[in-house]
């Protein structure tokens, strides 16, 4: 028997949406095993029989008459762990479209499944009646080229780099800020390194050999923290770093090099030392900028110790509890036109790449709208990146973001390959639905990545195993979008990440051993690896069936790949040949 609560579909979401200007395409969710088949009973909702309602009363209970539809076989996309997965294509004539689904059960049921009601097709009749009752059938009305998400080309071939600059490299210590730590200290939330823009610089060439195209630096603006998060001057690079002369220094010799330059935009909050904010302390309700932020009670500071303060109950909202934080209030005119000022200011000024909008699912969705209309205008390939950690479709339908980090990607990857949390049936599950949680338009411009300065070490994760590692990053590397390496991550540097512990932006290792440079030289290979073929680009994952409990199979295109996670050896057959794998060791073709 066909579930028929199982069956899911929704218009204007993942399940339904404009691929291109031209082409539909269309999913649905079944319960697991249940379906044999499904067609997608599809065509233009204004083509009826002589005699029939001619295009009137569409949504009557008695619109039948209509003789537009045609039946489409839709692939099954994927499995996950309570549904099958079905998807098909479709190139409407006049980019409009009514449509249902015709489901055919592993015993012998055929049902269409409709808008408004499903319906068993159980003689000749009742299918033709059904068929033409255009009622019960969903729509898409019309694809309208200002709705579809058009993201930069440039994304598909892009490595990227994630920068943490205070630690990355110090290239003119005389600007390093006072009391610098000796280089490769041990880190803290408070202390300082003197990584600078310049050391960026100096070592360009050092990430263009290993196949880097693409910059992601973490905040650059003046701030008083090594993170930068709590900005003080939006239009400003932090001296210690540099100032604005080596930002515009860097961004000059990256282009030359054919890298782009993305920036971390920290618009949810501001720091405490931020004049605007400073003036709502010294001027309470009566400072200009009280608006601007979400305040509860004035004055916003208290006069108990800051020692006595309730984190749960502040005076003003913050990101997080983080006291030195305050929440911009970006539902505000002013607030939101400076910021959006910010956003036009470094594109069109430094012609900056992208921007990593940080905190991005608490800033309100018209903000978000607002700074994709002034980003686009500026620079209409300019990449836009939300740092959201969780499904994120509401920020994806073509007016927001272009993408988002992969954060559920990640976490499937480090869970199995990593930390062993997942068995390979979990694994293959999870990865499926991150895949189809966003239209395949989405993914090819997604931001995969396996840590990040807000997470442990993939190292660490490995209980420093580096064949484990290796095995995560050629999964990473062999998926749709584009690919991220964390400062250090191509020489197993190591580093946990916790509640007050920031011991995973130690300083970069300049200095690598023969086991870290071998490691570089995978990382370089996978990077050669994914440049050299389009079919990582492929916006879906076909799983092979390979017999073993650990060794997962899947291929891309005409590449295929065996992985096996085990302390074990394994040998899987593939096309009556048999292929022998180390333990924790990997084949492609």
């Amino acid at each position: 028997m066909i579930t028929r609560s199982s069956l899911i579909h929704t218009v204007k979401s993942a399940d339904s949406y404009a691929y291109d200007e031209k082409t539909l395409h269309l999913r649905l969710k079944s319960a697991k095993g249940e379906i044999d088949r499904v067609g997608l009973w599809i065509g233009d909702p204004y083509r009826w029989a002589e005699g029939g309602l001619d295009g009137g009363n569409l949504g009557g209970s008695d619109a039948h008459g209509w003789v537009g539809g045609n039946e489409i076989p839709m692939q099954l996309e994927g499995v996950t762990e309570h549904h099958d997965h079905w998807f098909a294509e479709f190139t409407p004539p006049k980019r409009r479209s009514r449509y249902g689904f015709i489901l055919y059960g592993k015993e012998g049921e055929k049902i269409v499944f409709g808008e408004k009601r499903t319906v068993d097709l159980d003689c000749q009749a009742i299918e033709e009646k059904e068929l033409s009752n255009l009622s019960n059938f969903f729509c898409f009305p019309y694809i309208n080229p200002k709705d579809v998400l058009k993201t930069p080309d440039w994304i598909k071939s892009t490595v990227w780099y994630q920068v943490f600059p205070e630690r990355f490299a110090n290239g003119r210590p005389e600007i390093s800020p006072k009391g610098a730590e000796p280089w490769g200290s041990v880190p803290t939330s408070r202390n300082f390194m003197g990584g600078d823009l310049w050391g960026v610089i100096e070592h360009l060439d050092y990430l263009q050999e290993l196949g880097i195209n693409g910059l992601y630096l973490c905040p650059i603006f003046t701030a008083n923290t090594n993170h930068k998060y709590d900005t003080v001057d939006y239009f400003n690079v932090d001296p210690h770093f540099g100032g604005n002369e080596a930002f515009r220094t860097l961004i000059q010799k990256a282009h030359e090099r054919g890298m782009k330059v993305m920036l971390d935009a920290v618009f949810n909050h501001i720091g405490d030392q931020h004049p605007f904010w400073l003036d709502v302390v010294n001027n309470g309700e009566k400072s200009p900028y009280a608006d601007w932020f979400w305040i509860n009670q004035f004055p916003v500071y208290p006069e108990t110790d800051k020692s006595e303060w309730d984190c749960w109950n502040f005076n003003y909202e913050t990101f997080g509890n983080v006291l030195e934080m305050p929440k911009l209030n970006t539902e505000h005119l002013p607030c939101r036109q400076y910021l959006l000022e910010v956003a036009r200011y470094w594109v069109e000024e430094f012609d900056i790449d992208g921007w990593r909008l940080d905190v991005a699912n608490e800033v309100d969705h018209q903000f978000w709208r607002e700074f994709r209309n002034v980003v686009k205008q500026v620079k209409p390939d300019c990449y836009i990146l939300g740092e959201i950690w969780h499904e994120g479709m509401p920020w994806l339908r073509g007016d927001q973001y272009d993408s988002l980090m992969n954060y559920p990607m990640t976490q499937a990857i480090t869970d199995y390959f990593a930390l062993d949390a997942h068995n390979k049936q979990q694994f293959m599950e999870t990865v499926t639905s991150a895949y189809l949680a966003y239209p395949r338009n989405v993914n090819e411009a997604m931001f995969n990545l396996l840590e990040s300065h807000d997470t442990t070490r993939l190292i660490s994760l490995c209980g420093k195993d580096l064949r484990r590692a290796k095995l995560a990053y050629l999964f990473m590397f062999t998926q749709v979008g584009a690919p991220c390496i964390y400062y250090g991550g191509e020489v197993a540097m190591e580093g946990q990440k916790g509640m007050g512990l920031e011991d995973n932006r130690r300083c970069m290792n300049w200095s690598p051993n023969q086991t870290e440079l071998d490691f570089k030289a995978f990382i370089q290979h996978l990077i050669e690896l994914r440049k050299s073929d389009d079919c990582f680009n492929l916006p879906f994952i076909n799983w092979l069936d390979t017999h073993h409990p650990a060794v997962v199979g899947y291929q891309r295109g005409s590449r295929r790949f065996l992985l096996n996670n085990s302390e074990s050896p394994a040998t899987v057959e593939l096309d009556g040949t048999d292929i022998n794998l180390a333990a924790y060791g990997y084949w492609y073709n």
